[in-house]
This record gives structure tokens, C-alpha cells and sequence, in this order.
């Protein structure tokens, strides 16, 4: 089992309850941190403060809650989320874009860092927690831009794609890519692997 501490407050109180866990000998496994920016995207700065700040624990880093809306943004004066809710929020053209780039922006950074091992958008379409239209769906169940965006990152930039290598004289081979499931075939005989922080150093596979 994994235990992974998830709260949506990035403030001191937070350090302290999972320091407080730590020094009781609660062994905490993941640092989840929730994301809703219905009030506005963080920024790079904010985020890497955030991450820097838990970052002191060297545990991994979960954005288990992530939310940027493609309509209009809560007013700066509601202290909780869930006290927002109208009838109708409805999503537009140019607030999609945004959304899309702030979501790319937000990803990226997230990615590049070393102890973020999970990213989890929170509302698939629109209209779900707080009727918000902070999907990546609009309600017709159409893709918005950041879905699109998203998607090319995940499956284009960050994913690597079939190599054809050659060995050394030694029968090894190097090549760079992201963690995670692999497969390498030699003549026609598959063997999988996975790639971890642990074992990216080297791998032995035998044929």
C-alpha cells in the first residue's frame, strides 16, 4: 500500500503536519498537493516556490488535483472554492486558449522536476466539481485545446519513440528517454524493461 498525505493548503501548516508525520514515524510515501487555480493560474514562480518548499522532504510530489478553467475566473475574495457556485459557467474561444497555454506552461514545469512523479487533472469535462468549465472536455464531450495540447506533449515531446541502435563492442547501447516501460528487440526476440531512477544507470538484459 501506498500512503499518500493530499491537501489542497501549500501553506506553513502543511509543512508542518507532514513534518509532524515524519517525526512521529508516520511513513509518508507520497506528498500530494491539489492545484484547483479556479482563482487563476499560480505561475511558474508559485509553483516552484510550492515545490521547492516540499521539496526539503525528498519525497515524491504528486499533483493529484489539478484544475485551470477555459471560462470565467472566481473572484480573488472567496477564501473557499465551494462557496462559488453558479448556475452556469460557460466556457469561451478565448478563454480555452488560455487555458491551453496556462495547462502547457503548468505541465511543463511540473515535468522538469525530479521529485514530481504524477500530474492528475481533476475534471474531465466540463460542468462536473463546481459546475466549473475546468475540463478538458467541453460538455458535448468535444476536445478543448489543452486536451489537444496535452496530448501532444504526452504522446509527442515526452514520449520516446521506436530507436533502431547498434551495440558496442562491448554489447552495450545508450540512449536517452523518459521513465517508465520499454521493450527492446534483438533478431526478433522481445525483451521489456522498465526504467527507473533506480536502474537508469544501467540495465543488463540478456538474450
Amino acid at each position: 500500500a501506498t500512503l499518500l498525505l493530499n491537501d489542497f493548503d501549500v501553506s506553513d501548516a502543511y509543512d508542518i503536519l507532514v513534518e509532524g508525520c515524519l517525526e512521529a514515524g508516520i511513513k509518508i510515501d507520497v506528498i500530494g498537493i491539489q492545484s484547483h487555480m479556479h482563482q487563476g493560474y499560480w505561475g511558474v514562480e508559485k509553483t516552484l516556490k510550492v515545490l521547492d518548499h516540499f521539496a526539503r522532504f525528498n519525497l515524491p510530489i504528486h499533483f493529484t488535483e489539478t484544475t485551470l478553467v477555459s471560462g470565467q475566473i472566481m473572484p480573488p475574495e472567496i477564501v473557499d472554492l465551494n462557496d462559488y457556485q453558479v448556475e452556469v459557467l460557460l466556457t469561451t474561444s478565448e478563454c480555452e486558449e488560455r487555458q491551453a497555454r496556462e495547462t502547457i506552461q503548468h505541465y511543463t514545469t511540473l515535468f522538469a522536476h525530479p521529485l514530481v512523479e504524477g500530474i492528475t487533472w481533476w475534471s474531465l469535462s466540463d460542468g462536473g466539481w463546481l459546475n466549473a468549465p475546468a475540463g478538458l472536455l467541453r460538455r458535448d464531450g468535444s476536445s478543448k485545446p489543452a486536451y489537444d495540447e496535452i496530448l501532444k506533449l504526452v504522446k509527442g515531446e515526452w514520449w520516446t519513440s521506436p530507436t533502431k541502435l547498434v551495440t558496442d563492442n562491448q554489447g552495450k547501447i545508450q540512449f536517452t528517454g523518459t521513465l517508465g516501460e520499454y521493450e527492446l528487440s534483438c533478431d526478433g526476440k522481445p525483451r521489456p524493461f522498465s526504467l527507473t531512477k533506480e536502474n537508469a544507470a544501467g540495465i543488463e538484459i540478456r538474450f
